[in-house]
């Protein structure tokens, strides 16, 4: 099964920067914040972008927070840029300006939980760690386990499950890797391919006729379209295209509607992610 994973990905995998050799640790660790929660097209041109400015942790640490807050632009959770630029300070403080290699120093970071930590020593430094994804998550439960859906996440059942199939130190990193890439294109949430999967033969869900999945369903996501979410990235953007403190007045222009937009400026204050300058005053960090 984990050749067959790591044949399959050999053959079939995309072409992303991140693959790409020479690509740096601290491009590793950008594009694993930026991949959060965020489409993977969306993420290459910020990505380059980003690291064609900020090469370093060095090079970002120079700059102030409120440089970092108006580069992530819209990729949306902009709180990500507030970690990037903590974990760039932290970094240089800490270890030399190098990323570190190893999940314990990396799970020091700001911003960096269990995934992150070891996506970054596996696949920048080739660590022998499992990864654990929704996509590997999904891939686990239906070809061990049999279950339509991966259910909610439990860190200890999870690493346990992946460390489980883990292979050798040598090819660790590509099954890892293999496992994700199977997740986000073949054996995806709503319409699995399996006429493509390689290992299809021994799916235990498969084999089993596909049973449907019975446990709880995830929350449905709400609507962005009219939600405080949209209130809070319509302030952002007035504050992003600004170099100087705006007025209370042109934030209103942008989002009119009083109370929502109340919402918006207590919890980008509260976040850290806008600054008060007066009482009338807001900018960038």
């Amino acid at each position: 099964m984990q050749q067959q994973v790591i044949a399959w990905f050999e053959r079939e995998g995309r072409d992303l920067p991140w693959r790409r050799p020479g690509f740096t640790p601290w491009g590793t660790l950008v594009s694993e914040f930026m991949l959060q929660q965020t489409p993977v097209a969306r993420v290459i041109p910020r990505l380059e972008q980003w690291l064609q400015r900020w090469p370093t942790p060095a090079a970002l640490a120079a700059e102030p927070t409120g440089e970092a807050v108006r580069a992530w632009a819209n990729l949306g959770y902009p709180r990500r840029a507030l970690w990037l630029h903590g974990c760039a300070v932290a970094i240089v403080e800490r270890f030399g300006g190098q990323v570190p290699s190893n999940v314990d120093d990396l799970l020091t970071l700001p911003g960096v939980g269990p995934y992150t930590a070891r996506a970054v020593a596996v696949f920048a430094f080739g660590g022998h760690e499992p990864v654990i994804d929704t996509n590997i998550r999904r891939v686990i439960a239906r070809h061990d386990a049999g279950n339509a859906d991966q259910g909610p996440p439990s860190t200890a059942r999870d690493l346990a499950a992946m460390t489980a199939l883990l292979p050798g130190p040598e090819r660790s990193p590509a099954f890892n890797a293999g496992m994700m890439e199977l997740g986000a294109l073949v054996c995806t949430a709503r319409n699995p391919m399996c006429e493509a999967c390689p290992i299809a033969s021994d799916c235990a869900w498969r084999a089993a006729g596909y049973p449907a999945h019975e446990g709880p369903k995830k929350p449905v996501q709400k609507k962005y379209e009219g939600s405080d979410r949209q209130a809070r990235g319509a302030v952002m953007a007035v504050l992003r295209a600004a170099e100087h403190p705006v007025a209370h007045d042109e934030i209103a222009r942008a989002w009119p509607e009083a109370a929502q937009r109340g919402r918006a400026l207590t919890s980008l204050l509260a976040d850290g992610l806008i600054v008060a300058v007066d009482d009338d005053l807001f900018s960038l960090p």
